[in-house]
Parts: C-alpha cells; sequence; structure tokens
C-alpha cells in the first residue's frame, strides 16, 4: 500500500508531505510567471495556495487512486525548492515536478524525481508516465533520465505523454549534469 506521508530523502533534498502551512514558503517559490510559459496559468496567491493544499492534503477521495504530493526541501537549510507528484492507481503512477526558478539549472527536479520514481518503483509500482509540454526541453530531460520514454501519443491538453517501457529497476537514474 503507497503511503503518501512517507519523507524521501537524497544527499541534497528532502521531499516531505505536503501540508497546507507549506503555502506561505512555497507562493514565493512558484511566483515567477517564467513557471507558467508551458502549463498556462499565473502564480497562485496565498489563499488559491492553501485551498490546493487543503485539498490535496484530503486527497482524491477515491480507494482506487492516492495522491502523493511533496515539497521538495534542500537537506542543508529545508527551503523549499520546488514541488513533486505521483497520482497512484492500481500499479500505475502518473507523476509531476517543478522546482523554482531560482533554483533551476542545479539538477534538482532530476534528483527529485528520481528519489521520487525509486521510492514509488520499490513500493510496488511498475508504470510510470507524464505529462508534457512538446516544447519543455527542461522537463523532457528529467523524464529521460528517470527511464521514461516519449510515447507518441498527445493527451487532451496537448502534452505529450512519456511513459517507462520494460520493467522498472528501482534505481535506473541518469546522472546528466542539467536541469
Amino acid at each position: 500500500m503507497i503511503d503518501p506521508s512517507a519523507i524521501i530523502t537524497t544527499p541534497r533534498l528532502v521531499l516531505h508531505p505536503i501540508a497546507v502551512a507549506d503555502a506561505v514558503e512555497m507562493v514565493e517559490v512558484l511566483a515567477d510567471p517564467v513557471l507558467y510559459e508551458f502549463t498556462g496559468g499565473e502564480p497562485p496567491t496565498l489563499a488559491d495556495l492553501e485551498t490546493r493544499y487543503a485539498r490535496q492534503v484530503e486527497g482524491s477521495g477515491r480507494p482506487e487512486e492516492i495522491w502523493c504530493n511533496w515539497i521538495a526541501r534542500r537537506a542543508v537549510d529545508r527551503r523549499a525548492v520546488g514541488f513533486v507528484q505521483a497520482t497512484v492507481v492500481d500499479d500505475a503512477a502518473d507523476l509531476a515536478w517543478l522546482i523554482g526558478v531560482r533554483y533551476q539549472g542545479q539538477n534538482l527536479a532530476s534528483e527529485a524525481a528520481q528519489a521520487m520514481r525509486t521510492w514509488l518503483v520499490g513500493q510496488g509500482v511498475d508504470r510510470l508516465s507524464a505529462h508534457i509540454h512538446p516544447e519543455h526541453r527542461a522537463s523532457q530531460i528529467v523524464a529521460a533520465r528517470i527511464g521514461l520514454q516519449e510515447s507518441g501519443r498527445i493527451d487532451d491538453e496537448g502534452e505529450a505523454v512519456w511513459t517507462s517501457v520494460g520493467p522498472l529497476e528501482p534505481n535506473r537514474v541518469d546522472t546528466g549534469s542539467s536541469s
């Protein structure tokens, strides 16, 4: 059984389950409009983020669907740098990740996504997917590093669906230097 309250650590990051109180710090991380270039929308207000996080903490309300939402924090000072998410149904997980603009270029997205992937596979997940804007090169690099490949399918929002191929090994990682 997937436990969305798990804490996941890496040498540089701690992925901590989301809490409504995280909105105060995350509103700054999510404030740069550049983050919404490929996803649309605009930076959330504190009230918007508190509402969103309250809903995420509550979960999907469907027993077959588990929402895992983690704030990615630097291990050294616990400063929030972004988030990772997984929606798990049966043995499949749909993944998402975001690192704040001021923390990009340090390979943190790849590290956080890989940690999430490794943990999920260790919990019995054997199919992964992510939906990525066709022009979002940084997210494509992260997806490839964690073992996903473009499937050739486009979702209803125009995003390319990336999926895992073959059996998943818990520690599969490409340690490339960008992203």
